[in-house]
């Protein structure tokens, strides 16, 4: 892989350096093909599953030329510039805390067409319209903080995430932030401790049919009538296992599972919600990842009526959701308590509506058996079933109750008793308001 990578680099010297000479002789050349990519490895892999086009491939080396080695721009100027001055043309920016020369859309405009002011043109317009790596975000271009300034003085950055996946084969998850307002939710679970009614657990094997199968699905005729991506809700009373559903789904499906906070997305100042929303997905349109939106109501909640400006603006970031959940292509799923709280134009879009009900008595011994196997002093077969039949709660109660139980044994020096068990049901029973 580094082999290649600085085979790729070699390549995008002798552009450069062409590019240079040819500025002294006021000569414009077209470019050397790129290398032919040979042996194994992470980048390899990149370029055989993308099919870069050659400005792509250029594109992508020179984004990722700061992240292998920081120097490297300021070695080619240096080596290829023979006069003092500044060279507005080839681009290139200084950062506060990277020492060294950053590449711009200028300089990726100078390696395409140097000085060809008809190519440098036509090289822009295809950069912001037909480039496979900023149509999907691998290579994005950061706006100026100096007003005024043109938009092809913007740095070219490569993802953060796709880099690390480019050299190393992985990557670590994005920072919780204001601008990655979502935490990566995991499990030490498996499928056979999620205790759902039948009819849910085969729609939530569809789920993971289609993230299995994506890839495959995308490359038969069906693909050009549908969206790309999936989107579903999950939906009943708290504690009924829906965000256990999500975190299971990207465990056995090999995808990282994001639960977004809400409460740093929704603003009750016009426009920032839709900033906040657009920082989100903007990060992750390029992955599969799994977007969990819990308790949605208060983001996909039903339009209201057009009242006042509130309204419509709010009506506004419906609409605004709306589109970028149908642009992304991973599995979106938002939770709620109710499935009329959502708004209708969600539910048509929706590959999969799956209702988590509270469970039966036979779930809820299932659950209890799961929850209280191998503690010392759990109660026999025949008194779980005792407590599945008389107690109707969730699964996150049970869990809830078996938790308290446990505690107070440890700290007594005892075995699990029946009364400590009753005392967390009733626990449970009460922090909803209702009695025994």
């Amino acid at each position: 892989m580094t082999k290649t990578i600085e085979i790729e680099l070699l390549w995008l010297n002798k552009i450069l350096h062409q590019r240079l000479v040819e500025l002294q002789k006021n000569e414009s050349h077209p470019i050397p093909n790129p290398p032919e990519s040979s042996g194994e490895g992470w980048y390899e892999e990149f370029l055989r599953k993308n099919e870069l086009s050659n400005p792509d491939r250029l594109l992508l080396i020179l984004a990722l030329a700061p992240v292998v080695k920081p120097q490297f721009l300021d070695n080619v100027m240096k080596a290829g510039i023979q006069q003092d001055g500044d060279h507005p043309n080839i681009g290139g920016a200084r950062a506060q805390g990277f020492r060294g020369l950053l590449p711009t859309a200028e300089t990726f405009l100078f390696a395409i067409a140097g000085n060809n002011l008809t190519q440098r043109l036509q090289t822009w317009h295809w950069l912001r319209t037909q480039s496979a790596l900023f149509k999907n975000g691998t290579v994005r271009l950061l706006k100026s903080q100096v007003e005024g300034e043109p938009a092809q003085s913007g740095i070219l950055t490569i993802d953060n995430e796709i880099s690390e996946e480019i050299l190393f084969g992985e990557s670590a998850p994005p920072s919780f932030s204001m601008e990655f307002p979502a935490r990566m939710i995991e499990t030490n679970l498996e499928w056979n401790d999620l205790m759902l009614a039948k009819n849910t657990k085969q729609h939530l094997f569809e789920l993971k049919e289609w993230l299995e199968n994506r890839d495959e699905l995308d490359e038969w005729t069906i693909s050009r009538h549908i969206k790309k991506g999936y989107r579903a809700l999950f939906y009943g009373p708290p504690g009924t296992g829906k965000t256990l559903a999500a975190s299971l789904l990207g465990k056995f499906t090999n995808t990282q599972v994001f639960l977004v906070d809400l409460s740093l997305v929704v603003s009750k100042y016009i426009g920032e919600t839709e900033k906040n929303l657009g920082m989100l997905f903007n990060r992750a349109k390029n992955k599969n990842w799994i977007l969990f939106f819990d308790e949605a109501d208060a983001l996909f909640g039903k339009r209201t009526s057009v009242r006042d400006a509130h309204d419509k603006y709010a009506n506004q970031e419906v609409s605004y959701l709306l589109q970028r959940v149908e642009e992304f292509p991973g599995l979106v799923i938002l939770a709620s308590n109710l499935k009329g709280n959502i708004d209708e134009a969600f539910l048509r879009r929706f590959q999969s509506v799956i209702h988590f009900p509270l469970p039966g008595i036979s779930e809820r011994f299932a659950i209890w058996q799961n929850v209280l196997n191998g503690l010392p002093g759990a109660p026999k077969k025949e008194e779980i079933k005792n407590l599945a039949q008389k107690f109707e709660i969730s699964g996150a109660n049970i869990v809830n109750a078996a938790h308290f139980a446990s505690l107070r044994a440890i700290a007594n020096g005892k075995k699990i008793s029946k009364e400590d068990l009753l005392n967390g049901i009733r626990r449970e029973i009460s922090k909803e308001g209702k009695v025994i």
